[in-house]
Order: C-alpha cells, then structure tokens, then sequence
C-alpha cells in the first residue's frame, strides 16, 4: 500500500530535521532502525524542487 502526503516546504524541511534529530539519538545496537531510516530520508524530495 501507498500512502501520499503533500507537505509545504516548510513541513518537508521540519520533517527531514526531525528524521535526522531521531537519528541522530540511536546506537549501534538499533542498526536495522538506522537503515529503515534513511532508506524513508532518502525517498524524500529536496524542498523547493519541483518533482518532475
């Protein structure tokens, strides 16, 4: 299942602040959380970019 969210530039930029602030607070004992992380960051867009 897909889910869409449609975020200001503002709320992306709050978004991908609080994902890296939550990554930020993990050891290396959660590293399967760390990967699930930045897999979700890395699917993101760049604020201000418009998607093509």
């Amino acid at each position: 299942m897909n889910h869409t969210l449609e975020l200001t530039d503002e709320e992306l930029r709050l978004l991908q602040s609080a994902l890296h602030s939550y990554l930020d607070d993990f050891g290396h004992e959660e590293a399967d959380v760390l990967r699930r992380i930045k897999e979700l960051a890395a699917k993101l867009p760049t604020p201000g970019v418009p998607d093509d």
